[in-house]
């Protein structure tokens, strides 16, 4: 067998091993995540009952059901959402098609990555700081999804970033040949054809503001809280808080124990089932963008 052909069996060889390393990696991430959620249903899945999901929590959370958690993490989601979303998108659109490359866009382009590294302790600190104390919303709902909102800022413009890069500039080329203003190109032109990948953004958020607890430790969270919200100035319970605390400092930890896991069990399926939405509209918008 000539030199030739034994470098190329060896370079074979090696690559054969490489990708069976990393398909073993990818497959035992995946068993892992199935474990993980095997143990959580077996254990919660006896709790799981009509009144478990939309009964007040009694006996200082040793019975009852967590329905008040359940609209309090809702409205925490819809009100980061409503703010994150949109200032996000446009200070990526912003950043991605006017500002020039050069110095300024890198120092922002770092301040943005430097920010979704920050610990969520210290954005729960911050909102404390600034919308419950200084802005005077107190613990409430809007202090809580306002801190989520900026807890998730970085992540829905750098995603959006990404989506609009990978719109082709031949389409940005042939609508500013046609006549087209910038604004024109960009809103009509470039953000429907990156909206579909804009939505991925979306789902990452709304499954961390789901499950954060740190943030709403300090803005919003109450620990024993049976009834509704009434508006977003008032405080409510959260579904990642309602766990911590009747895991770790319930009146009787024991006795809730089978609580905590149909908790967690509820707040994997509500994630599950947001993600499953915006999969849904992410499709939807993608079709349309083939379409036209």
């Amino acid at each position: 067998m000539s030199s030739k052909n034994k470098l190329v069996k060896r370079k074979r060889r090696n690559q054969n091993i490489a990708f069976g390393i990393f398909t073993g990696i990818s497959y035992a991430i995946v068993a892992l995540l199935f474990v993980i959620l095997a143990f959580i249903v077996v254990k919660g899945i006896g709790v799981i009952s009509w009144e478990f999901i939309s009964e007040m929590p009694k006996d200082g959370m040793t019975s009852g059901g967590i329905f008040p958690a359940i609209v309090g993490t809702l409205c925490l989601v819809i009100v980061s959402m409503v703010f994150a979303f949109p200032v996000g998108v446009l200070a990526a659109l912003y950043m991605n098609e006017y500002v020039k490359d050069g110095w300024v866009k890198k120092i922002i382009k770092q301040m943005t990555n430097n920010l979704a590294g920050v610990p969520s302790i210290v954005f729960g600190l911050f909102g404390m700081s600034l919308f419950v104390n200084k802005l005077g919303f107190g613990d409430s709902i809007l202090a809580g999804g306002l801190t989520l909102g900026l807890l998730v800022l970085p992540v829905v413009i750098r995603t959006t970033e990404e989506s609009l890069k990978a719109v082709d500039d031949t389409f940005r080329q042939a609508s500013l040949g046609l006549g087209a203003s910038k604004w024109q190109t960009t809103s009509n032109v470039v953000f429907p054809i990156a909206f579909p990948n804009i939505i991925t953004g979306l789902i990452l958020s709304i499954g961390r503001v789901s499950g954060e607890t740190a943030p709403i430790l300090f803005t919003v969270a109450a620990y024993f809280l049976p009834k509704l919200p009434t508006s977003i100035f008032d405080q409510a319970m959260a579904l990642p808080y309602h766990l911590y605390v009747i895991s770790t400092s319930g009146t009787n930890i024991e006795a809730s124990r089978a609580m905590a896991y149909g908790t967690a069990l509820v707040l994997i399926v509500i994630v599950l089932i947001s993600n499953l939405l915006a999969n849904k509209l992410r499709k939807y918008f993608g079709k349309k963008v083939k379409m036209n």
